[in-house]
């Protein structure tokens, strides 16, 4: 059987160029005891990939040069050699990374149910971004009914989470999002209160606007001016939660940090970085908790599936061009 492969061949100086993966195709070897073959079905794309390329200190070590890119995949076990955890059929889960087929003892990979959702859900809303949006907002925002929540990155996979999660906890949810039709949809099907376009409208004038008693809880997937922007509109004893910041990903220079700082000071407020894995043992609460929200209607679930691994890089582009809804998945399984 052949394995076709996305390889990390060059670490990327600013946006990721067509040297930076070479697509292989490679013969599956014979497992070894105690060993498992999966066959993926669906690759996870994720903004955390730019900063997994680079050879820094991070929260997780880089992808190393020559190895298979890192990504969250999900598929079925086709294959086992005595072992006993795991049985041809079952659906698993795990950094599985950009390739067809993983060979593997098991660890670290999950079983999923697919009679409560489809694979692509569980990479998406009951999974990395469902648990960050999850423990973003709940235990590190600590949101509570009549907060301002403002979420930037709104219409992508952890921003739609969190806003919606906010509303099922009372709050007054505002997103920022880029273009009229995300705007559209975070408030029309999403049901968020309100919205601001970064692409169409001045971030201060509309965040005056949007908020005018100032925010409670800043969910930050985005960073640079709109990060700026909303330490100034920052209540007494808010909370900046920094989740990401896509738009200094592909920066050649310094990340462009936040001048309005001292509002911070000002306010009382707190900044703390968010880690999904700090929370890993927590995960099946989440998910139970997730998955009634889900069958109430209370929780929508939006996957932007787009096929084919030799089309991983143009799917990825899709990350940092805005061009998707919701979370972004690729299906590999041929």
């Amino acid at each position: 059987m052949i394995n076709k492969q996305v390889i990390l061949k060059n670490r990327p100086k600013g946006y990721p160029d067509e040297n930076t993966w070479q697509l292989e195709s490679n013969e599956i070897t014979e497992l070894q005891d105690g060993e498992i073959l999966i066959e993926h079905h669906y690759i996870s794309l994720d903004p955390a990939m730019r900063g997994w390329m680079n050879d820094s200190k991070s929260y997780i070590p880089p992808v190393a040069l020559d190895h298979v890119m890192r990504a969250g995949a999900i598929g079925k076990v086709i294959k086992t050699n005595n072992n006993p955890k795991f049985e041809v059929g079952d659906c698993v889960t795990s950094w599985g990374g950009v390739q067809q087929y993983s060979i593997t003892n098991g660890d670290g990979w999950f079983k999923v149910d697919e009679s409560l959702a489809s694979m692509p859900m569980y990479l998406g809303t009951l999974g990395m971004p469902g648990m960050t949006a999850y423990f973003g907002i709940l235990e590190v925002g600590k949101v509570k009914q009549g907060d301002i929540v403002l979420v930037s990155g709104a219409a992508g996979a952890v921003g739609a989470i969190v806003g919606q999660i906010a509303k099922i906890k009372g709050c007054t949810v505002i997103g920022i999002a880029g273009g009229k039709e995300k705007c559209d949809y975070i408030v029309n099907e999403l049901g968020f209160d309100g919205a601001i376009d970064y692409k169409n409208e001045n971030i201060y004038s509309a965040l005056k606007k949007k908020c005018p008693k100032g925010i409670d809880v800043f969910f930050d997937n985005v960073g640079g001016v709109i990060l700026d922007a909303a330490l100034s509109k920052l209540r007494m004893h808010a909370k900046v939660i920094i989740c990401g910041a896509i738009s200094q990903y592909n920066n050649k220079s310094k990340v462009q940090g936040p001048s309005n700082y001292l509002s911070l000071l000002v306010t009382r407020s707190t900044m703390q970085g968010l880690m999904v894995m700090d929370y890993t043992k927590d995960f099946g609460k989440a998910v139970k908790e997730m998955s009634g929200w889900l069958q109430e209607g209370k929780l929508k679930s939006k996957e932007d599936i787009y096929n084919g691994i030799e089309n991983f890089q143009e799917t990825y582009n899709r990350l940092f061009t805005g061009n998707k809804n919701g979370k972004l998945v690729l299906k590999v399984k041929e």
